[in-house]
């Protein structure tokens, strides 16, 4: 069996607002994320680990952010179009698994839809995803909420294609 497995990570800094998108669901938060797309920095860690499992570099390389044509992406296109690519090498999804690190927002009651909003992009069932949180325990640049990162695995299987 051919398997490949990628690793991604991105970190967005916060600015003011009064929520954020993770995982292509919007959540209610004193802040909102910079970025030149929607700044759903857990979707674009999945999009880093999916590309870099196959060797097509990472999100940067085909949605550059100083393109104007990506300001304001949704990221969920993104990541749909990423494993397009993917589909094209022959491998399809067998599992990611995504922990996103912030003080806030608290994602318990989130992590449902959003293993929805996942599965629905990456043509998988929600039973091969797993997004978990955690703090940096108020250490460094997220505890002091100033933003959120997420480390992202991402394990593709080629296609059996007899």
């Amino acid at each position: 069996m051919d398997i490949r497995i990628g690793l991604g990570y991105d970190v967005h800094q916060f600015k003011q607002g009064s929520s954020v998108i993770l995982g292509g669901v919007q959540i209610p938060c004193r802040y909102s994320l910079k970025g030149h797309s929607d700044a759903d920095v857990l979707l674009h860690a999945i999009t880093d680990a999916v590309l870099g499992a196959v060797s097509l570099g990472d999100i940067g390389t085909h949605f550059p952010d100083i393109d104007p044509a990506w300001k304001g992406a949704d990221s969920r296109e993104l990541l749909k179009q990423a494993y397009l690519l993917v589909k094209k090498e022959g491998y399809v999804l067998g599992n990611v698994d995504a922990t996103v690190v912030a003080e806030e927002p608290r994602l318990k009651n989130y992590v449902e839809p959003i293993l929805k909003s996942i599965a629905e992009c990456l043509e998988c069932e929600p039973g091969q995803l797993s997004v978990k949180a955690t703090t940096s325990e108020k250490m460094g640049f997220i505890g002091r909420e100033e933003g959120i990162a997420v480390h992202a695995v991402a394990l593709l299987v080629k296609q059996d294609l007899s």
